[in-house]
């Protein structure tokens, strides 16, 4: 979205923490620096000091937000010192909300809130939120920055819904999507060089996972549908990122003795339509709970981008959405024994995963591309700045 914005002549400045996300270990290059500037793409990037730690426990994500959030405050005051027509924030989490709301009151700058994810509804409903004062003091924040906010940007019609519900008014909400970058997410034939590279035999039939192996994930279940499917030696399921939830995954695919489950760590984005394409279907997995019934996942759009069939394990927005594009298969969250059967289906079936595959990219390439979301963002952020929202 900045990219974009930059390119249609808009000057960009970004304010980050130092990398550390998922593990909470900040790379050497980063140690010790209370801030780094880099242009990026024609992005002024901040990146800022904060406190990290691998233990996740609530004080150690307490910690980490509000050092972010400080640490966010003071960039914006003392380093982004030109004039901003809009100040654009992404939650979760809301403590960046936090530093935005500051800003935008000391600067007298229109705020637009993006919300991700409902915060801290998401971390009660998810258990890493039980703190009551701490349950307090962020709906109090995030009604603050509801209020204060010129426009709330939603990324699916769940939290659109849940923010009519409260009183919001329905104009003050609007929703850009999540969606795929079209231009570097792009068909190509099974990446032979990259199989060979990883070990990988050229007529395997692989299911790739991209991203975070997270709470929300029902990365598990994969771990238990490969145990059902290890006499097949030529399916193999590919686990590419980190997250909370990688140890456990490896711990048991160990326990098992599996020979079909192959973790790689995390890839600059650049990289991953490379591994996209040397899959032969992309594994989207969610969980039984409120929470993933209203999640469009990232990676569903870039595996539809890349002319892979997807299998989705999920319900509600992003279930309907595979259903409507003809893009791939659902089945049921946490249920292996579908999963496994359903990954025979196409197994057996090469030619629907090529129709699933091409239904998938139209899909996207029609009404989910970053390019054009990222015009609606201009659109909308020229409005705030004209006065007319």
């Amino acid at each position: 979205m900045a990219r974009y914005l930059v390119n249609r002549g808009h000057q960009v400045t970004m304010i980050a923490e130092i990398p550390n996300h998922p593990t909470g270990v900040v790379p050497a290059e980063y140690r010790g620096k209370l801030y780094e500037r880099v242009n990026l793409d024609g992005i002024d990037v901040i990146r800022v000091w904060v406190q990290t730690s691998p233990r996740k426990t609530f004080y150690t994500r307490m910690a980490l937000y509000l050092s972010f959030m400080i640490a966010a405050i003071l960039a914006g005051l003392l380093m982004a010192r030109r004039r901003y027509d809009v100040i654009y924030a992404s939650s979760p989490p809301l403590f960046v909300g936090g530093a935005a709301w500051v800003l935008s009151y000391l600067r007298r700058t229109p705020l637009v809130f993006e919300v991700r994810d409902l915060w801290p509804e998401s971390a009660i409903i998810l258990g890493e939120l039980t703190n009551k004062p701490a349950i307090a003091l962020s709906e109090l924040l995030e009604k603050m920055c509801y209020q204060r906010a010129r426009y709330i940007v939603t990324v699916v019609n769940s939290i659109k819904k849940r923010l009519l519900e409260r009183g919001y008014p329905e104009d003050k909400i609007y929703l850009i999507p999540n969606g795929a970058n079209t231009e570097l997410y792009t068909p190509a034939p099974i990446n032979q060089e990259l199989r060979k590279a990883l070990g990988i035999s050229p007529d395997q039939f692989v299911l790739i996972f991209t991203g975070l192996h997270g709470l929300m994930h029902g990365v598990d279940t994969a771990v238990e549908t490969a145990h059902l499917l290890r006499t097949q030696e030529d399916i193999l399921f590919l686990f590419v990122g980190d997250g909370v939830r990688k140890a456990a995954m490896q711990a048991r695919t160990r326990e098992l003795g599996l020979p079909n489950m192959l973790f790689l760590p995390l890839q600059p984005e650049k990289e991953l339509p490379g591994f996209i394409n040397m899959a032969n279907v992309g594994l989207s997995l969610g969980r039984k709970n409120p929470l993933s019934r209203g999640a469009l996942p990232v990676k569903m759009f870039s595996y539809m981008a890349c002319a892979r069939p997807v299998i989705l394990a999920d319900e509600g927005e992003s279930a309907d959405l595979v259903q409507r594009a003809g893009a791939g298969l659902v089945v049921e969250p946490e249920n292996p024994q579908q999963l496994a059967e359903t990954v025979l289906t196409l197994y057996n079936n090469p030619d629907l995963c090529a129709v699933y595959g091409q239904n998938g990219r139209n899909f996207v390439e029609l009404h989910y591309s970053r390019q054009q979301l990222a015009e609606e963002l201009e659109q909308l952020l020229k409005e705030v700045v004209n006065g007319s929202k």
